[in-house]
């Protein structure tokens, strides 16, 4: 059996549909899974081992194209799939598996995709309240009674990445790094916005401590994080190695599987370090814990739950950001010494 997954275009979502793989590969043990997504992540999905072909989704998001997503899925016909799961719940992204002829079409309705899928489910938001539940939902037929069972957390395999050991020593050497030192790994960045940004000074008064007690820093992030990683740096008197925009996606998988533990904004890299199976504390401001949590019995979150949050929105409609600013150091401490027991 083949199938054909249309991935979703975020680093955290992309980790979490690796719980569908899982489950896919659970359920029928010979099927072969292709997956279409964006080129930044090929060194993401060749981690997995579920996944047997990767196929280049040449549309950046957003774009619509429609003479080439005709030609897209006519290109795909010779595949012969029996099946395509699509993860966005986009209108666009249903029309390539469509032209593609492809038998069974599964997703939920979503942008009113009601002649291109087939096997269209409702989503019903109280019982897939998490992302993780509904990518995992799609690996179910519709009229199973047990879903509802099957998706709870504790039933749902967690995402694990493969770690390329050979290439450790190289990116080590490439960066000048010593993994001697126990490493604590920040991740201060958010695409999404400042309101999910814990303060820099708050990372930089941890990473301090951490320093003190004999260990190292490691900061990961985008080009776009340097701004707050130089702040970081410059409150911790340099001490700190920033690695935000260095690495390649496949570098820093295999750096932050070397760290002891992981503090992390709700980000892509956050799910990223609970996948190479370390600690990871993650810290939520205007986002719900319990809607995007990391996965593993090595994570855990920590919120205030203000009367305002979730907010959801990208920057505090308030203008405080009290869900952040009011989350304290000692909290974050309290929360890794309460982990560790």
């Amino acid at each position: 059996m083949k199938i054909l997954i249309i991935a979703p275009s975020w680093v955290g979502d992309m980790i979490m549909a690796q719980s569908l793989f899982i489950l896919l590969k659970k359920n029928k043990p010979n099927c072969l899974i292709h997956v279409m997504a964006l080129a930044w992540s090929s060194p993401l999905l060749s981690r997995m081992p579920e996944v047997d072909k990767i196929i280049d989704m040449p549309l950046g998001h957003g774009k619509l194209d429609i003479k080439t997503r005709y030609q897209l899925g006519k290109s795909l016909r010779h595949e012969k799939y029996d099946q395509t799961i699509l993860l966005p719940n986009t209108l666009k992204s249903a029309l390539i598996p469509y032209w593609a002829d492809i038998p069974k079409r599964t997703g939920f309705t979503g942008e009113i995709r009601y002649g291109l899928l087939n096997d269209r489910r409702t989503l019903d938001k109280q019982i897939l309240s998490m992302t993780v539940q509904r990518f995992c939902a799609l690996a179910y037929d519709k009229n199973d009674k047990q879903i509802s069972e099957k998706i709870k957390l504790e039933n749902i395999p967690t995402p694990l990445l493969n770690i390329e050991k050979e290439n450790i020593n190289k990116t080590l050497e490439q960066f000048n790094l010593n993994p001697d030192k126990a490493i604590l790994g920040l991740c201060p960045g958010a695409e999404y916005g400042p309101a999910k940004q814990w303060p820099a000074e708050y990372y930089a008064e941890v990473a301090l401590e951490y320093i003190k007690n004999n260990g190292q820093v490691w900061i990961f992030g985008s080009e776009k994080d340097n701004e707050i990683a130089a702040i970081i740096n410059q409150q911790t008197e340099n001490q700190c190695i920033n690695l935000c925009g260095q690495t390649r996606l496949g570098q820093a998988i295999d750096l932050m599987s070397l760290s002891q533990w992981v503090i992390s904004n709700d980000s892509g890299l956050m799910h990223m370090a609970a996948a190479v199976g370390v600690p990871i504390i993650g810290i939520y401001g205007s986002t719900d814990p319990n809607f995007t949590p990391p996965l593993g019995n090595q994570s855990a979150t920590i919120t205030l739950n203000l009367d305002c949050s979730p907010c959801f929105k990208r920057t505090c409609p308030l203008g405080h950001n009290h869900c952040l600013t009011q989350l304290t150091p000692d909290l974050v401490k309290s929360k890794i010494a309460e982990f560790i027991k």
